[in-house]
């Protein structure tokens, strides 16, 4: 039987942008440069613009708005009966439930973005800690005088900013700052993408532009600029409920964020890759909503490597459900990759963004709304790497004779059945075995993620500067006021702080790129902060990836889906095709005089080892982005003043 969802009267996806002179000075242009700002971020929502400005126009926003329903009300930005001013991009799920605790205010819409005017009038700067959903928003406070902004608590919705010549601009996309700002590389920056393919904290890789940390607040008052943590996740574990009793209340969660995740008048799509967490929110989609659910999916036809449709299938088959399929080749690389890297603002880990544009761009041809599985890896340990730390964790302690003092969450007999899963990994456990085995657990796991070895020749890493990125690691790795000293808490957590802001990026801007609302699940604030009072070895049993999360919900998945041991990832053969189709593209790209006039590269050393690279190496990925991404963003110029200006 299909229960309906729960209604919702509105749902927006968009892009915010709006600029502030923090000294109260009227700002020149400004009706021009907002138009700006909207034109370049027109793809976050081609239905409609809109823009506001202040009476003494020292402050105004622009809003570009994706139309799913109720077409009337909603426009941004919104205006309250205080004078206030909000620029929205995102979804407050529980925005129904909170209009009921609202009674004071006299809603004029049916919108999300009005509660939060109506939640800001209040509580304050406190009204986040009550929203659920995912957020990026900038409220002008007319009384007070000062502009606050805020992102949700995962980084799901993106806000970027920036101060030139007292004046503080921000925006969803950082090509829409770039116009207003001096571009320069940012060496800091650079040197954590080179070895972790992404960046620790708030810097961008654009020296003049910040990112606004997930689960932080800007306040900019009285000419200074206050950044406030509003939450953290707590590993407070619970050392007194059964595993059976985590189970049980892990589905329940789950399911009710499935469930609200579906609020919409509009049909819900997802995106079903064949793994664990995509098919786990498929299943509760299809049985949640009314309408037969419509699912995408893509493959490579290049060998069972790289093509999980087979999983898909047996899903789409338990359930039936609609599953559309697209079939990548080497040439919808070469026809995208340059669109890619304009989206997505920045080289980024791994080239799954590749495949990630190709099917969203198939779902926004059938859905505007799509759920999606990401945040379960980081939440319930489903890297690949936590198998190989945990490995020789146990080698250490059965040398050591300490391997059943307690220490230890997983045995090293129990952990022997697991490791078939490493059958694909031998090249990964080769370069992590050759030096400092049995280091300490900051300094492992460090090792485990880290890129400078495959980019040892073809970067002239001295003159990048004196920037150690382990300090900076160490101190997110190490972080004391999360409780847990369990080595896979820590490994989980850096992940969760890192790792999934990264790829939650890609997942932005690959489906804002076909104006696409991406939704997901797993990242919901009660179900976070409850997976985080499950003890390791509950967790991660035997050594088992995302054990708890598969007991828990593997009556949902066929057999076939329950029992796989290949976790891909959405494997992209990159380097299998430079042996042959993309060999003359990428060779041109690094001989071309412009890569050769980038003091870091090497590009003879580059260009030597093209035809070099192990199946899932990213070396070529990672320069390969680099280099286009340098090219779109570092060589052309971005005039404030030319509102000919080109967008792709």
């Amino acid at each position: 039987m299909r229960h309906k969802s729960t209604d919702l009267k509105r749902i927006i996806m968009c892009g915010i942008a709006g600029i502030y002179n923090k000294n109260y000075q009227s700002i020149k242009n400004l009706e021009k440069y907002l138009f700006l700002m909207n034109k370049i971020q027109l793809h976050r929502g081609p239905d409609s613009m809109g823009t506001w400005k202040h009476p003494n126009n020292h402050v105004g926003f622009a809003h570009r708005r994706l139309k799913i329903i109720d077409l009337k009300t909603g426009d941004q930005p919104m205006i309250d009966n205080y004078g206030n001013c909000i620029c929205f991009n995102g979804e407050i799920y529980n925005y129904l439930e909170l209009k009921e605790e609202l009674v004071h205010y006299d809603f004029k819409t049916n919108s999300d973005t009005e509660v939060i005017l109506a939640a800001y009038q209040k509580w304050g700067i406190k009204c986040v800690n009550h929203f659920r959903g995912m957020f990026a928003f900038a409220i002008w406070d007319e009384k007070n005088g000062h502009l606050f902004c805020a992102r949700d608590r995962f980084g799901i919705k993106p806000f970027y900013y920036t101060i030139i010549d007292n004046i503080f601009y921000f925006a969803s996309e950082v090509k829409t700052l770039l116009p207003f700002s001096k571009v320069e590389i940012d060496y800091d920056a650079l040197k954590e993408y080179l070895v972790f393919q992404l960046y620790l904290t708030n810097k961008t890789l654009f020296k003049e532009i910040s990112e606004l940390s997930p689960a932080y607040t800007l306040t900019v008052n009285n000419n200074k600029i206050e950044l406030k943590q509003y939450w953290e996740v707590f590993y407070e574990l619970d050392f007194d409920h059964t595993e059976k009793y985590f189970q049980e209340k892990l589905y329940f969660l789950l399911e009710d964020s499935v469930k609200i995740h579906l609020r919409s008048d509009e049909p819900v799509g997802a995106y079903l890759s064949g793994g664990i967490d995509s098919s786990i929110v498929s299943s509760f989609a299809s049985t949640l909503q009314n309408d037969r659910l419509k699912a995408f999916t893509g493959k490579f036809d290049y060998g069972p490597l790289f093509d999980e449709s087979v999983y898909a299938k047996a899903l789409a088959q338990k359930y039936d459900i609609d599953l559309y399929e697209v079939s990548m080749t080497s040439q919808d690389f070469l026809d995208t990759i340059q669109k890619i890297i304009y989206h997505i603002d920045f080289p980024v880990a791994g080239p799954g963004a590749f495949p990630q544009f190709l099917v969203s761009k198939l779902a926004s041809e059938h859905r505007k709304v799509v759920l999606g599985g990401q945040g379960g890896d980081e939440i319930f340990g489903g890297y690949v790497r936590y198998l190989i730390a945990y490995f020789e964790q146990c080698i250490k302690g059965a040398i050591e004779g300490t391997l059943h003092n307690g220490n230890f969450i997983v045995t090293y007999e129990s952990i022997i059945p697991n490791l078939i899963a490493l059958n694909n990994y031998k090249p990964l456990l080769t370069e992590f075995w050759r030096e400092g085995i049995f280091e300490g657990l900051d300094r492992r796991y460090y090792r485990l993620i880290n890129r400078f070895s495959d980019f040892n020749n073809e970067i002239h890493w001295d003159l990048l500067g004196e920037y150690e990125p382990f300090e900076q690691f160490q101190s997110i790795f190490n972080k004391d006021n999360v409780g847990s000293n369990s080595y896979f808490d820590k490994m989980t957590h850096f992940d969760f702080k890192t790792l999934l802001p990264a790829l939650l990026q890609v997942e932005d801007r690959m489906s804002m790129a076909h104006s696409l609302e991406s939704r997901v699940p797993f990242l919901d604030h009660p179900l976070i902060e409850f997976a985080a009072t499950m003890p390791s070895n509950i967790k991660f049993k035997n050594g088992t990836l995302k054990k708890i999360l598969v007991n828990s919900m593997k009556h949902l998945l066929p057999e076939i889906i329950v029992n796989r041991k290949n976790k891909m990832g959405f494997p992209v053969p990159l380097n299998e095709w430079l042996n042959k189709d993309l060999y003359s593209f990428v060779y041109d790209i690094f001989n071309a005089q412009s890569a050769k006039d980038r003091a870091f590269f090497n590009t003879n050393e580059i260009l030597n080892n093209l035809s070099k690279e192990k199946k899932f190496s990213r070396k070529i990925w990672g320069l390969l982005s680099l280099e286009l991404w340098m090219q779109e963003f570092i060589d052309k110029q971005w005039n404030v003043n030319d509102l000919k200006f080109s967008t792709q």
